[in-house]
């Protein structure tokens, strides 16, 4: 008679990956955000969206493929974590698609010499009344900075 061998999987290790977003979820809430806060901007090249390395401190960026004229935006591993409200994540996805709207990092002409000249990107997420995301993300980044500080 053989012998079994029994392989245990760690379930807390599956329950944790299947409880991280994906790159599908991500997908999923810049339809939603440019649908509602964006359905003005023409999606002009192809947009795609993903989880990129874990950074601290850069949250987000957008960037333009100029052979495959797409552009990438690259959203921080960190934001996989169920625990960072969605709030900021979408307030994430939001500034780097006013960066898209005013010709940053896509074919659209640009419509002011700097990204963030004069705090335009705020301005812009407020009058398209996104000034929610900005507070929820204003709020985490706060704790968020403490959390960082007490860890040094």
């Amino acid at each position: 008679m053989k012998s079994k061998i029994v392989i245990r999987r760690n379930n807390n290790r599956r329950r944790l990956l299947s409880s991280l977003r994906s790159d599908n979820w991500l997908l999923s809430r810049l339809d939603l955000i440019w649908s509602k806060y964006f359905s003005d901007i023409p999606q002009s090249n192809k947009v795609f969206i993903k989880f990129g390395r874990f950074a601290k401190f850069r949250l987000g960026s957008i960037r333009l493929n100029r052979q495959t004229k797409a552009s990438y935006i690259t959203i921080t591993a960190m934001f996989k974590d169920p625990k960072i409200p969605s709030e900021v994540v979408d307030h994430t996805i939001g500034h780097e698609l006013v960066h898209y709207a005013h010709g940053f990092s896509s074919n659209k002409p640009r419509l002011h010499r700097y990204p963030h000249a004069g705090g335009v990107v705020r301005l812009e997420m407020k009058k398209r009344g996104m000034e929610h995301f900005y507070n929820c993300y204003k709020l985490w980044m706060k704790e968020y900075k403490k959390q960082i500080l007490a860890s040094r």
